[in-house]
């Protein structure tokens, strides 16, 4: 698992930077750069990928859109980290964007890689049917957006110190986390043009792989080790935050975890063989530490 996750950790960073080395030369390439690369366990190429094998997806393709995926992830952090959000001065073992270059640079490098990514999409090198371009394009905007990544963040700042119900904190984890994992899972299948009854069933698969991702990294908070992840951990209770282990408690989370785990696991029986490297990155996402 981790040498899978290994290569195609470095086969989306290498075309990341081969990409942004065309580039036009500016100001902001080092900042976006900072923000981007090395770091980060590139867990959404990975599903990207994973997916990808059941529907025989060309694996070079895959990547490319994984990096796309990777500058719009790459953004949500640079943005979720500045003082009037969640004020976070680490990220995956160094300083947060904004400590290193200043907060408006890091707006502004952000801003910049969230672009960037439509770019890699639009691009003529991504050897698509121009129309399922515009309808991969399309599903990333929706995840990124108001509807999406930003809707979440916004739900996640306002709902801290407060009571807030089971179902609203599902919803904002869902829309913070899961919408990309969405599109992770229902692209490729997209792409292999599947009938919508499929691609449906993909991105349920998504959003619950994105639940269970975001309940793992609230764990990693409560109990983890900062050196380990990368970043300050115990920062959501200091901060009020609506996570299901602020509703359910920790021992019940660990139990709500499995439960989800478990449902996805069961969903990925129909795939056989096929799924394999989909079902231990399940597992992976889990038993994680950082």
């Amino acid at each position: 698992m981790k040498k899978e996750l290994n290569k195609i950790a470095k086969d989306t960073n290498q075309f990341l930077n081969s990409y942004l080395k065309k580039q036009t030369k500016t100001s902001l390439i080092t900042p976006m750069k900072y923000g981007l690369l090395p770091g980060g366990k590139k867990i959404r190429s990975k599903i990207l990928v994973d997916v990808g094998k059941i529907f025989n997806v060309n694996y070079k393709t895959l990547i490319q859109i994984g990096g796309a995926v990777e500058c719009i992830h790459a953004y949500s952090l640079i943005h979720d980290d500045l003082p009037c959000m969640d004020n976070d001065i680490v990220r995956r073992g160094k300083l947060s964007t904004h400590k290193k270059y200043g907060e408006a640079t890091a707006v502004l490098a952000g801003n910049s890689l969230l672009t960037l990514a439509f770019e890699i999409l639009s691009d003529n090198n991504l050897l698509l049917k121009e129309q399922t371009k515009i309808k991969i394009i399309k599903l990333i905007s929706e995840g990124s957006g108001h509807s999406g990544i930003a809707e979440g963040q916004y739900l996640d700042l306002s709902f801290e110190k407060k009571k807030i119900s089971i179902k609203k904190i599902i919803n904002m984890q869902i829309k913070k986390t899961g919408k990309l994992f969405a599109f992770c899972c229902s692209a490729p299948v997209l792409i292999a043009n599947k009938k919508k009854k499929i691609i449906n069933r993909l991105e349920k698969i998504g959003y619950e792989i994105g639940l269970l991702f975001q309940i793992a990294d609230d764990l990693i908070d409560y109990r983890g080790n900062s050196k380990k992840a990368g970043k300050k951990t115990n920062k959501d209770q200091k901060k009020g935050k609506a996570t299901l282990i602020s509703f359910l408690g920790y021992q019940n989370t660990i139990k709500y975890s499995h439960k989800i785990k478990f449902d996805i696991l069961k969903k990925l029986e129909i795939f056989g063989k096929k799924g394999d490297s989909l079902r231990n990155t399940v597992q992976f996402i889990l038993e994680r530490d950082k």
